[in-house]
């Protein structure tokens, strides 16, 4: 059994981590960690998200109206802010939901099917 070291895991594209989060909210507040954790583990590992890119991308999201912030108290029972979708941030996901899709079926398309290589 081989276990994935973390140079193998996947990177991930430009705009793609707002719309996990999003997704990830989808399903209640969350406070940043959480939302980490959820990513990995809904990815059965194959995502890693820094805390160098999420909490940056949680306050592009913030700026934009799509989450909204609340101070709480963490399941370690530490103060953190959870993150609530909000009505447009819930339209958001709706729209880079489809984007998304569109752009990996067309990537799909110009990589062919699997075991098509030579």
């Amino acid at each position: 059994m081989s276990t994935q070291t973390e140079k193998e895991r996947l990177e991930l594209l430009q705009g793609t981590l707002d719309l996990l989060i999003l997704r990830t909210l989808i399903f209640g507040p969350q406070h940043g960690q959480g939302i980490a954790r959820a990513i990995q583990e809904s990815s059965g590992d194959e995502l890693l998200v820094e805390h160098g890119a999420l909490y940056p991308a949680l306050q592009r999201l913030e700026q934009r109206g799509w989450v909204e912030p609340k101070w709480g108290t963490s399941e370690n029972n530490r103060r953190a802010r959870f993150y609530t979708l909000t009505r447009a941030g819930r339209k958001q996901l709706v729209s880079e939901t489809a984007k998304w899709r569109r752009l990996a079926a067309a990537i799909g398309r110009v990589v062919g099917p699997e075991g098509g290589e030579g």
